[in-house]
């Protein structure tokens, strides 16, 4: 979990994350919204199929980025959101 607030105009958070199967993309996906919406916080919009290895929810003050392994290494996102503080990480 990234903390983006004091470099970034759209979000405060941003979740990455990679899966090891196009399934279980759909499936964390699937639960994330789920949860998160549990605890009060409202889906904007999602975008990507789990068919293109990335897919991007976005809460507003939270966006998560799911990504299959690969599109997570050839993305990079947490290079190009370096200057973030990085709140939690879990390998």
């Amino acid at each position: 979990m990234l903390d983006v607030h004091d470099i970034s105009g759209f979000t405060d958070f941003m979740v990455v994350m990679s899966v090891g199967s196009i399934r279980q993309l759909d499936a964390v996906a699937d639960a994330l919204i789920e949860q998160i919406e549990r605890a009060g916080l409202r889906m904007h919009h999602r975008e990507g199929k789990p068919e293109s290895g990335w897919v991007l929810v976005d809460f507003g003050d939270l966006v998560l980025h799911v990504f299959s392994e690969e599109q997570r290494a050839h993305y990079r996102i947490e290079q190009v959101w370096a200057q973030a503080k990085q709140v939690v990480r879990v390998q």
